[in-house]
């Protein structure tokens, strides 16, 4: 993927859309592409997350393994697909966290990693960005757990 594909992935991701272009571009410098096979993890549940993904190409499916004594069992919270952003949002925060499920692609996949302490920085420096993402962040992660009791319930 070129620059101008980094950023277009950007301005069109969930978290990130509508932003001005100029909060793009400079996102857009701080991000790497990553390409997957189906079946391929982008990670692991219990790994140490630092990373964000968007999805620019593909589907991801976020699985989380729980043991409920006598009921075991993997709980696919969500499928993803492009623009949609996953991974470790506790890196926005400053705080080290291990990640709460897997995610596994489905079909061959592209997405733009960005790492979470680079852009806390960035939202450190300029706090209406900061506001502005982290309110996003709030709705995502609401949505997000709602998905996993859901998937839950079904265990």
């Amino acid at each position: 993927m070129e620059r101008l594909e980094i950023e277009h992935a950007i301005e069109r991701s969930e978290f990130f859309r509508g932003l001005d272009r100029g909060y793009i571009e400079k996102i857009a410098s701080l991000c790497q592409v990553q390409t997957y096979k189906p079946g391929e993890y982008v990670f692991c549940q219990g790994d140490s997350g630092e990373h964000l993904y968007i999805i620019a190409h593909g589907h991801i499916s976020l699985e989380r393994s729980v043991d409920l004594g006598a009921r075991k069992g993997t709980a696919v919270i969500e499928v993803l697909g492009k623009g949609r952003i996953l991974g470790c949002w506790s890196s926005l925060l400053g705080e080290p966290h291990n990640l709460m499920s897997s995610a596994i692609c489905q079909k061959p996949t592209v997405v733009v990693a960005v790492k979470g302490t680079d852009l806390r920085e960035m939202m450190v420096s300029n706090s209406e960005l900061g506001f502005v993402l982290l309110e996003r962040l709030c709705f995502l992660l609401r949505d997000r757990i709602q998905g996993a009791f859901g998937a839950m319930e079904k265990i």
